[in-house]
């Protein structure tokens, strides 16, 4: 069975490890307000490519935010793609895993923050300065977008601009 489950020389012990420690979000958000910064979350909604998941985690570690929040289930999982992908930025960016993502946006909504949903299906496009402060950014899978009742929880829905003849981006894009 060893051999099975291992391509070298596994010398009678194979042990499987997750490559990241998971982390509670309402700990980092208390952290950031305790250090008088304004939490920056990144909240994904059913992005269930592990290629797209590690994109994402590099351009969230360069854009400074404090905590990725996925769902248990109907998410990427993280793996040696998600990591090279990555380039390594999983290490750097706390990921916390939760049950029922609308009840974590509950959570997040209550302590202050504002939900701000990615989404092509509104009419009002993105644009510097409209939204400030304390937020959480929430991203949709790859071919639905945000899902209906993640998106009624959003305080504000926002398209990204689009100039091209292409009408979506990638989510690891957005």
């Amino acid at each position: 069975k060893l051999d099975r489950l291992t391509r070298g020389n596994h010398q009678g012990v194979v042990a499987e490890l997750s490559p990241v420690q998971f982390c509670d979000y309402r700990e980092i958000i208390q952290r950031a307000f305790e250090a008088g910064k304004d939490p920056f979350i990144l909240i994904l909604d059913r992005v269930s490519d592990t290629r797209n998941f590690g994109a994402i985690c590099r351009t969230a570690e360069c854009m400074g935010v404090d905590a990725i929040v996925i769902p248990i289930k109907g998410s990427a999982g993280i793996n040696e793609t998600t990591v090279k992908t990555s380039a390594g930025a999983i290490f750097n960016v706390p990921v916390s895993r939760v049950k029922k993502l609308e009840n974590t946006i509950d959570d997040i909504r209550d302590s202050g923050i504002k939900i701000l949903g990615i989404t092509e299906k509104s009419d009002t496009e993105l644009r510097p300065g409209l939204v400030s402060g304390p937020m959480a950014l929430v991203l949709g899978s790859e071919e639905d977008g945000i899902s209906e009742g993640v998106l009624q929880l959003c305080h504000f829905k926002h398209a990204i601009p689009m100039k091209g003849k292409i009408s979506s981006l990638n989510v690891s894009v957005a």
